[in-house]
Formats: structure tokens, sequence, C-alpha cells
């Protein structure tokens, strides 16, 4: 597909989406930062919006500034809990209708999620509103269908810059050995 400086750019994160599948895949994180240089290309950024989740203790936030600091609108939802304790957290109907709200005003949409359930979305900005879609994902966990349907694929798998480690969650394992 060919991207020009020209185009009005719109890029919708799912965050849980993103960041579960690089924890389950590779057992790193997702560089937001890197996904928003790829997904920018040089063109014009209108609005950069990735999509999270509230935990219970708020320990998401220093990740939340992370992202705004590097350029994204954060819109946060609660953690959704069940009476059985299942828990629940998705943004599929608040990224299709920021989506549709953008649409008049960009000329291309990124959606960085493999979510099969944006398909109808994505089809809808092609045809009815005359937008190029195109998907970021990992591509062992994002719907076969919508990568079809998409003017664009780009595998968050294919470069290593799309993922770095998860020193975090290891010098924490490790502060805890050695306290213990």
């Amino acid at each position: 597909m060919l991207k020009h400086k020209e185009q009005r750019i719109g890029i919708l994160v799912d965050v849980a989406n993103v960041y579960h599948s690089a924890k389950n895949l590779y057992g790193k994180k997702a560089s937001f930062n890197e996904i928003l240089k790829e997904a920018v290309a040089d063109r014009k950024l209108i609005r950069a919006t990735a999509y999270a989740i509230r935990t219970e203790n708020n320990e998401e936030a220093p990740f939340i500034e992370a992202l705004e600091q590097q350029g994204f609108e954060v819109k946060l939802k609660d953690l959704q809990i069940f009476a059985g304790g299942s828990k629940k957290g998705d943004w599929d109907v608040g990224i299709t209708i920021d989506a549709l709200k953008l649409a008049n005003k960009l000329d291309v949409i990124v959606i960085v999620s493999g979510d099969g359930d944006y398909l109808p979305l994505v089809s809808y900005l092609q045809n009815n509103k005359g937008c190029l879609v195109e998907i970021m994902a990992f591509k062992k966990t994002c719907s076969s269908k919508l990568i079809e349907e998409a003017d664009d694929f780009t595998d968050l798998s294919a470069e290593k810059r799309f993922l770095i480690n998860d020193n975090y969650s290891k010098n924490k394992k490790k502060y805890k050995q050695k306290k213990n």
C-alpha cells in the first residue's frame, strides 16, 4: 500500500490485546513507542489513542503516564469483576465508536489489535467512509480474516523493535526472592 506524507491518520490501540499477545507469545512487553512510529510512517498524525483498563489497585499508572509521554491520548475503563470472580475489560465498542466519529477527518485509520470483532468496522470504514484501514498486530494472535480485509497489515512479530524485555517483572521477582 502506498503511504504518503499528505495522508491524515488516526491510530487506535487496543492496549490489552497488544499487551497480552506480546506477553503470552514472547514473555515480553510491546514497545508502544515503536508501534506509534511505524504506524505514523511520516504521515500527518491527527489522533493517537490508547484504550486501556484500570485495575483495582491502579498498578498501571506508570504505564499510562509513559503512553501519554509518547504522544497517546489514553482512555481508561474500569475492570469489570463479575460475581463468579471472572474479569473482563475490553474496548471493542469504544474503539468502534471513536473510529466512526473520526472517519470523516481521516484518510487512514490504523487499528492496533488482532481482534476479529473489528471485521465489520474495517469493512464499513472502507466501503462507506472511504478510509484506508491498516491493522497492526502479532500475526499468531490476529484474525486471518482481519488481515485479509485490511488495506495493509504490519506483523508486530516481524521485527524485534516492537518488543521490549519485561525487566520490571524480572527485577520484581528477584527482589522478592532476595527479600525472603
